[in-house]
């Protein structure tokens, strides 16, 4: 899609972050825009701040983890604006523990938003892009540790590796059938958001205590938070978004240092090395 005026874009986790980031682009584009997120007041916020843009644009409270929520997501976007070209699944949490410590709770938490959330999008919103026969694409938010092992994070690098996993198959099988419906999965690196803060989003009893980490879930959760801090702004991230969407790349990748990691993990694959432990420069750029 070259001419995304008057598109209609559909995007989760739009209320903070990289989903706000690629919002305020879409609008830059003349989109019109449906955002959904789980906290209902810093989506109020966005919307408020798109419509000051003179954007058209409507929040939708939506939890991606629950079907039904994504289902009455997708038919307020139908309702409102008859189409979607653009469908942005990115909300997303994270969750810092060795994999012996997540509880079956934690594990439906961070699978339940960042991978079945996705599956959800698909199922309720690609039926009805399919039938309606126009050109459009789908952004499926992953994460460089979709394409890499990142220690203290065994729930987020497996949803994260399922969603490259599905956007790969989700590509096949829309090519194998001529769709006009086209695919690119988003796998950033360190990027200045709150995703170390997921969760803020929980209930008081199921957060982490950190007074029960050891030396080195510590370490790993503040080198992960100055990351962050460091990052790249999200902005960058739409830029390349938005790139992708007009040349119609399929892998969005935000760091070059992604690239050597993952040529590294293919080489441990290839020559039957163990894994080797990767680090990343969180402020390098392509």
């Amino acid at each position: 899609m070259e001419d995304l005026k008057n598109k209609v874009a559909v995007i989760t986790g739009g209320a903070e972050g990289i989903g706000r980031a690629i919002a305020l682009r879409a609008a830059k584009e003349g989109m019109k825009l449906v955002l959904a997120d789980i906290n209902a007041d810093s989506l109020a916020i966005t919307v408020a701040e798109l419509e000051g843009q003179g954007a058209e644009v409507i929040g939708v409270p939506t939890d991606v983890s629950i079907y039904d929520d994504v289902e009455a997501l997708a038919n307020a976007a139908f309702t409102r604006f008859h189409r979607v070209h653009l469908l942005v699944n990115n909300a997303g949490v994270a969750l810092c523990k060795p994999a012996w410590e997540l509880t079956s709770e934690d594990w439906n938490w961070v699978l339940g938003v960042n991978l079945h959330g996705v599956i959800h999008g698909l199922l309720a919103f690609v039926p009805r892009m399919i039938s309606d026969g126009e050109e459009g694409r789908i952004i499926n938010t992953a994460s460089a540790a979709g394409l890499l092992a990142t220690p203290g994070f065994a729930a987020y690098s497996v949803s994260k590796h399922g969603v490259v996993a599905l956007s790969e198959v989700l590509h096949h099988d829309l090519a194998l059938r001529e769709s006009r419906l086209k695919v690119s999965v988003l796998c950033p690196a360190w990027v200045k958001t709150r995703i170390a803060e997921s969760e803020r989003n929980r209930a008081d009893d199921e957060r982490s205590d950190l007074s029960t980490f050891d030396r080195v879930s510590m370490k790993i959760a503040t080198a992960v938070l100055q990351a962050t801090a460091s990052g790249i702004e999200p902005e960058f991230v739409a830029d390349a978004v938005f790139e992708a969407i007009v040349l119609e790349h399929f892998y969005i990748l935000t760091h070059p240092d992604t690239k050597s990691g993952v040529r590294v993990r293919m080489e441990d694959i290839l020559l039957g090395r163990n894994p080797t432990l990767l680090s990343y420069d969180a402020n390098s750029k392509e």
